[in-house]
Parts: structure tokens; sequence; C-alpha cells
């Protein structure tokens, strides 16, 4: 019997060790492999278009037949032929009318410029004079330059004579706001929240809580003004006055901005840093109708108009799967390992 416990003890301290070198050896490759992955990433992005039309209509010829008789479905594909075919009649080839749907979800960083830069590079060189872009428009704000580029990117649109409509379901407040008022039209839902044409900035100051502790921060600036506020110095009023000065200049340009693309707004009564719903805005002239993007995009394919979606995907190389996957496993050991660390000790 002590033989055979001796065996199980040693096999199971063999076993122990095994285990201990192979979750170590997990380690190295995933720490390995995730530091190649990030000196080389393949990622490609592409656009991706997608033609609407079709879509909805399956999606109407679905619950239609679950519904409709054989007869009542073919009176209603002839219907819909017949109607195809005396606009394709009445309309002229050149005079055709494209719907082309962007999508831009903003954070504060408003990260997806990238992506609106890539679909405008392309839609202003392939987009005709009759054609109509449309941006779903989703976004709190963020940072001033940020935001600038990517109305500066929208304008590009209109400087090509190319007609833009904003949507807004939800929310284009702020630095959204800047870019929803570049669109020659804005639409908004009745309960998306609109406006906020304001600047604001915040931060912590530590300086009481290090003097106490008796450490000095050295700031060391060429130019008055180089440096304003701090979050670790001594900040005086003629500071504070300064940066509330660059605020007031910021806000000034913001409101130029939008009263350039909006003529017909009262620029002091609405840029106050309020905010107002879908119903409120189009009494204050910042929204031009009250609809959804959905509703553009169904009334544009029941007039016979193409709508196109376009849209962002990453193809990602078979070595950035590999890593991405490795990388992943690694994380999971690590957490695991680290789990079981607090509930041993």
């Amino acid at each position: 019997m002590d033989i055979l416990i001796d065996l199980a003890a040693d096999y199971g301290l063999f076993l122990a060790k095994t285990a201990t070198l192979v979750v170590a050896a997990l380690l190295i490759i995933g720490t390995l492999v995730s530091t190649i992955a990030a000196a080389r990433v393949e990622k490609k992005s592409s656009l991706r278009i997608e033609r609407v039309n079709e879509r909805l209509t399956q999606l109407a010829d679905t619950l239609a037949g679950a519904m409709d008789s054989k007869a009542e479905a073919k009176a209603r594909a002839k219907k819909r032929k017949a109607q195809a075919k005396k606009r394709a009649k009445e309309q002229q080839p050149d005079d055709t009318s494209r719907l082309f749907v962007l999508d831009f979800d903003g954070d504060i960083r408003a990260s997806a410029v990238e992506q609106l830069r890539e679909s405008i590079n392309g839609l202003v060189q392939i987009a005709g004079e009759h054609d109509e872009v449309l941006l779903r428009l989703e976004s709190g704000g963020g940072l001033v330059h940020s935001y600038g580029l990517a109305a500066s990117q929208l304008d590009r649109l209109r400087q090509a004579g190319i007609k833009l409509t904003v949507s807004v379901d939800r929310v284009a407040a702020s630095g959204g706001y800047m870019m929803a008022c570049v669109g020659d039209r804005i639409v908004a839902a009745p309960f998306a929240i609109i406006g906020s044409i304001g600047v604001v900035a915040q931060l912590p100051n530590f300086h009481r809580w290090l003097d106490e502790r008796h450490i000095d921060v050295e700031l060391h600036t060429a130019g008055d003004h180089k440096r304003t506020l701090t979050m670790f110095g001594n900040n005086s009023d003629a500071d504070r006055e300064k940066f509330r000065q660059e605020l007031d200049d910021t806000h000034g340009l913001f409101k130029t901005f939008v009263a350039e693309h909006r003529p017909g707004l009262d620029i002091d009564a609405v840029a106050t840093g309020e905010h107002w719903y879908g119903r409120q805005a189009i009494d204050r002239h910042l929204v031009d109708d009250i609809a959804t993007g959905d509703d553009l995009m169904l009334a544009a394919a029941r007039a016979e108009r193409p709508v196109y979606a376009i849209t962002h995907q990453s193809r990602t190389g078979l070595v950035s799967r590999v890593a991405g996957q490795a990388s992943r496993l690694y994380a999971r050991l690590a957490e695991e390992r680290g789990m079981a660390k607090a509930r041993i000790g």
C-alpha cells in the first residue's frame, strides 16, 4: 500500500510539473506571438456595398406571403412589375438618382472619421449631379479638432455638388450637430436629441494634495500662454481667465460654422449649450423634417431609386488571425492563473 501511495504521489507530482511546463510554454508563445502581431498587423479595410432595394422588397414579400393567397401574391407581383416598367419608361437613364447611405457612430475622438474619409473619397469620384448621400448620424460630440475634421469631410460632398441629407435617430449634439449642420437637409426622429451648441472643458487639480505632501511639480514653458491650467501646478486667476477666453473663442468659431451652414437659424438663441428633442428642434429650425433614416431609405426604394448602403469591413491576414487566437488564449490563461492565485492566497 505504501508503494502504491508513493507511486501515486510521484505520478501526481510529475503531472503537476508537466502541466506547469505546458502553461509556461503557452505563456511564452503567447507573448512572442502578441509581440509579432503588434509589430505586423495584416489588416486591410475595404468597402462593402449592398443594394438595399432587394432586401426591403424581400421583407415585404415575406410578410405578404404569410398573409396573402396565391392569387393576391400573383396580383401583387404583377402590379409591382407594371409600376416599375412605367417608372423606367418615364425616367431617362441619365436622370437616375441613386441614394448612397453612410453610417457614422461617433465616439469622443470621432474615430469613425477614417472610414468616412474613405467612403467620401470614392463618392466624390463616382456620384453624379442627381445622386444623393444619406448620412445616418449618431454622436453626442467630443474633441473639437476631431469633429471639425469630420465636418470638413462632409463639406467635401457639398463642394462636389452632391446633395447631402443627414438623419438623426437618437442624438446629434455638440460635435455631432457640427457635422449634421453641413447637410443640405436634416431630419430627426421625434425624440432625437439635437443641439448642445456649446463648449465644455474640465480637469482636476492635485496641487493642494501634492503641496501637503511636500511634492513639487516643475513646469517650464517658452511663451506666456504655452500652458494655462494644469493638473498639478498652482493655477492663477490669470490662467483661468485665459482658459475661459480660449473656450469663448472656440464657441465663437462653432457658432460661426453653424450659422454659415444654417443661415435661417437665430444662432444666439440656440447656441446656449442647450439641447432639444426633434419636435422642439424643428420649431427652432435646427432640423428640417421629422423622420427616421429608415423612412428615407424606404421612400427612395418605393420610388424605384437604387439605394446603396456603404459600410466598411476589415480583412485580417492569417498571421494576424493566428496571433489574435494566441493572444486570447494567453489572456485567458493569465486570467485563470490570477484567479487561482486569488483563491489560493
